[in-house]
């Protein structure tokens, strides 16, 4: 097995360093543009093979997309962020032409490969790279919900003051701040409703959290953040690989889905050996619903912006 990791900067490796660690795949390629990057930081993680016990290849590679030639899994992070003065068009129209490339020449090498986007905007990268490759819709899955479920999961389990392990939940819709849709109705504490356990005061402050939780780091931190965006893409990659067929939320095209088409937003899927397995409809309350509608106008609108600028 396999992995391709573009973008070697720091979410980039993260994602390649949990993959490594866990030990569930031969081979994994570090792809950068800067000069020695990727191979300076596979030689950095290699050199830890032996202090953390595993034996994946990792391999660093400067632009040479041949080095990825067959490899059954690509994880897209390439992007830049939004700089002081430019306009929300101009950053999209930049990454979606970085996206579009890479994920084309990903293919040229590994036609069978399956796609994870991580790049910003999440969800319209992951529209875009439908409209650009042409590949069957179960190749490509946008990360988003992995993440932003897993910092639901972080403030559940604050608001109980318990392990996180005892808590379950989700978070659908878009990837943003004003997109996303944690569910907090179905949130459980070992099968039992976390409303059982705290107030709908509290839960509302779990829920706002949750939706910010990107930009709460990225103003303690002065960047993005890395760890938790490199767990949650290694555990795509983990369900994938191993076929362990685990649900995530995901930005994935749906057709009809949730009432929802032609459009690439997060909702529930199973993970395995062939990418989505499927798509998971869960019920959802009129006040879910509704949000989950609304979160689609914003992600529609961003989507409209690829048009207007022709790719």
């Amino acid at each position: 097995m396999k992995v391709t990791v573009v973008g070697a900067g720091a979410v980039g490796a993260s994602c390649a360093e949990y993959i490594a660690i866990k030990n569930f795949v031969s081979e994994v390629v570090l792809l950068d543009i800067k000069e020695n990057y990727a191979e300076g930081k596979a030689m950095d993680l290699m050199q830890t093979s032996s202090l953390n016990e595993f034996d994946t290849k990792i391999v660093g590679s400067t632009n040479d997309y041949s080095k990825t030639a067959n490899s059954d899994i690509a994880v897209i992070t390439s992007g830049i962020p939004r700089k002081p003065g430019m306009t929300r068009e101009e950053l999209i129209g930049i990454n979606a032409g970085i996206v579009k490339s890479v994920a084309q020449q990903l293919l040229e090498f590994s036609p069978e490969v399956i796609l994870i986007i991580v790049s910003n905007p999440m969800d319209t990268m992951t529209y875009l790279t439908h409209k650009v490759t042409g590949i069957p819709k179960n190749r490509i899955i946008g990360m988003g919900g992995a993440l932003d479920s897993a910092r639901f999961k972080y403030r559940l389990a604050e608001a109980l003051d318990c392990p996180i392990s005892d808590v379950d939940g989700m978070v659908i819709g878009g990837h943003s701040d004003k997109g996303m849709v944690p569910l907090t109705r179905l949130a459980t504490r070992n099968s039992i409703r976390i409303s059982d356990f705290v107030s709908d005061d509290r839960l509302e402050k779990v829920l706002n959290d949750t939706k910010v939780g990107g930009a709460t780091l990225t103003s303690m931190l002065g960047t993005s953040a890395w760890y938790a965006p490199g767990a949650a893409v290694s555990a795509l990659v983990h369900s994938i690989a191993c076929d362990k067929r685990k649900v995530f939320p995901c930005s994935v095209m749906l057709e009809g889905e949730y009432g929802l088409d032609d459009l690439c937003i997060g909702v529930p899927v199973v993970l395995g050996k062939n990418g989505v397995e499927a798509i998971v409809e869960i019920d959802l309350n009129e006040k879910e619903k509704n949000a989950l509608m609304e979160s689609a106008k914003g992600v529609k609108q961003t989507n409209s912006l690829l048009t207007d600028l022709g790719s």
